[in-house]
Formats: C-alpha cells, sequence, structure tokens
C-alpha cells in the first residue's frame, strides 16, 4: 500500500469511533516524504472527512432507536448543547478529540442537512490538517 493509501486509511478509521491518531501518522508520512506534503493533507482530509460522515449516517440510524430528546443527558449533552445553538456550524469541532465524533453523531441524529455539515466538517478537517504539515515542515526547515 503506498503513503497516499495508508494515509487514507488511517484517517478514515481515525474519525470513526474506533479509536486513531491520524495525527501521528501524517507527521511520519510528512517526516518521510516531505515534498508530498499537499496529497498528503488532501487525502487525510477526504478520509478522515468520510469516516465522519459514517458516524454522521450512523446517527441517522441510531434515532430509529432513541430519540435526540431522549439523549439530552450524559455525555452526549454537551455535543447536543453546541448543535443546538450554533447547529451545522458546530460540525467545525469536527476535529476536536472526543467531542468531534459525538458532533457528527449527533448532526445526524438531529438530520442536518447534509451537504452543509459536510462543508464544515471538510473545512475543520483540513484545517487541522494544515496545521500539522505546517507546523512539521516548519520544523523540518
Amino acid at each position: 500500500m503506498t503513503e497516499l493509501g495508508i494515509m487514507f486509511s488511517g484517517a478514515f478509521f481515525a474519525a470513526t469511533l474506533l479509536p486513531g491518531g491520524s495525527e501521528v501518522l501524517l507527521v511520519a508520512l510528512l517526516n518521510k516524504t516531505p515534498e508530498a506534503w499537499v496529497a498528503l493533507v488532501v487525502v487525510a482530509s477526504i478520509g478522515n472527512t468520510l469516516g465522519a460522515m459514517t458516524s454522521f449516517y450512523l446517527g441517522r440510524l441510531g434515532r430509529l432507536a432513541k430519540s435526540p430528546e431522549a439523549s439530552a443527558t450524559g455525555k452526549h449533552a454537551k455535543g447536543l448543547a453546541l448543535i443546538e445553538r450554533y447547529g451545522v456550524w458546530a460540525l467545525l469541532l469536527s476535529w476536536a478529540p472526543v467531542i468531534g465524533d459525538i458532533l457528527c453523531l449527533l448532526a445526524g441524529w438531529l438530520r442536518l442537512a447534509l451537504i452543509p455539515s459536510l462543508v464544515m466538517i471538510l473545512i475543520g478537517k483540513t484545517i487541522r490538517y494544515l496545521i500539522v504539515a505546517a507546523a512539521v515542515l516548519q520544523w523540518m526547515a
């Protein structure tokens, strides 16, 4: 598997409800092939966004089992409050550890619009990878 395939897989699985550190993988691959930084950031962003959209759709399916109102307490309460206050804009935080996965799941559960959700998730995740790449490349210079 190529570096881009490894980056895509790592980023995809890190964005689902499975634990993973795609930033660490990006750093390692940037150290190996710094000239491929643009491709690595693009592939990581797409993979991580598609993984987040998996959580989004799991949220839609989860609505069949339990209403959003029934989950207004507990570990989802903070994410639910963010989405209720900021709507789709809260998904710019989809990159954040712990809360990001919950935001994507709840966005699907609350049936937020697909395209705006996808765009906000992609923007948030791309900015995160750009910051990581810039820091690594600056450190290497």
